[in-house]
């Protein structure tokens, strides 16, 4: 805007010095055309040259006045299209804030959640260890095939021979003791079958120690079940087994009347 209003200054001031510059020609004209005395001819080609000279400074003048206007509106419109700009600027470098603080939320809730991955993959690897080291522990056997066994004179200990299942080899079918791996809290069951006899039934044994005792009397011939359960808790080394008491029988064939299973539920 400095260098607009300079140049229209200029441009006032070069108007100015142009009028006065034809006011005295006119002048001079007037004083020529009073004066009778002849001009030198080269006086005359002077003047000649200044009248014809004029007209070319008042155009350039003129175009340098219209060059001034055009490029102030030049100006104004520059000015006008900066401040758009400059409004376009401030709304994308807000967007630009708002966009960068949701990467932060992002990268935040992306750190949060790898925490937690390794975390829970910790945990995974800390649990898969501890059921690696965990004793697996788990039987089921069948009594016999050969049918009815008793009654006895003294109490037997009942030997289930047919196995199925002896995860751990904890127990014996040779001697029909299971023997405790480890320390922990065990489940056992059992069932029992008599059949034409006058009483039928077990006792569970920890060691040397009557833990449960189960029995039916039979009338009649008829067949008679029971079943029973129990949790214990043994140390490494305890011994649990099932005994036929004296006077007592039980059947069994391959049907698997009679069955003894147990399992370990958790160490201790």
């Amino acid at each position: 805007m400095r260098v607009v209003a300079g140049l229209l200054l200029l441009l006032l001031g070069l108007c100015g010095s142009g009028a006065q510059g034809e006011a005295g020609g006119l002048g001079e004209v007037a004083e020529i055309n009073q004066n009778p005395d002849p001009k030198h001819p080269a006086e005359e080609s002077t003047q000649q040259s200044t009248k014809q000279t004029d007209p070319d400074v008042w155009t350039e003048l003129r175009a340098l006045r219209d060059m001034v206007v055009e490029q102030k509106v030049h100006m104004e419109l520059l000015q006008r299209e900066n401040s758009v700009q400059a409004t376009e600027l401030v709304s994308l470098e807000s967007r630009l804030t708002s966009s960068e603080s949701k990467t932060r939320d992002l990268e935040k809730e992306n750190a949060d959640l790898q925490t937690r991955l390794s975390s829970s993959e910790s945990r995974i690897d800390q649990l898969e260890r501890e059921n690696a080291e965990k004793p697996k522990v788990a039987f089921y056997a069948a009594l016999t095939d050969a049918g009815t066994l008793g009654p006895y004179n003294t109490d037997i200990t009942l030997k289930y021979s047919k196995v199925f299942t002896n995860t751990g080899k904890a127990y014996n079918p040779s001697t029909g003791f299971f023997t405790a791996p480890v320390k922990g809290v065990y489940w056992f069951q059992f069932t029992v079958h008599g059949y034409d006899t006058s009483a039928t039934g077990v006792y569970v044994y920890k060691n040397h120690q009557i833990m449960m005792a189960n029995w039916e009397n039979i009338n009649n011939g008829v067949r008679e079940y029971l079943t029973n359960s129990l949790v214990l808790e043994l140390t490494a080394g305890d011994e649990i087994h099932l005994v036929l008491p004296s006077g007592w029988s039980v059947y069994d064939s391959l049907s698997n009347f009679n069955t003894f299973s147990g399992s370990l539920l958790f160490t201790l």
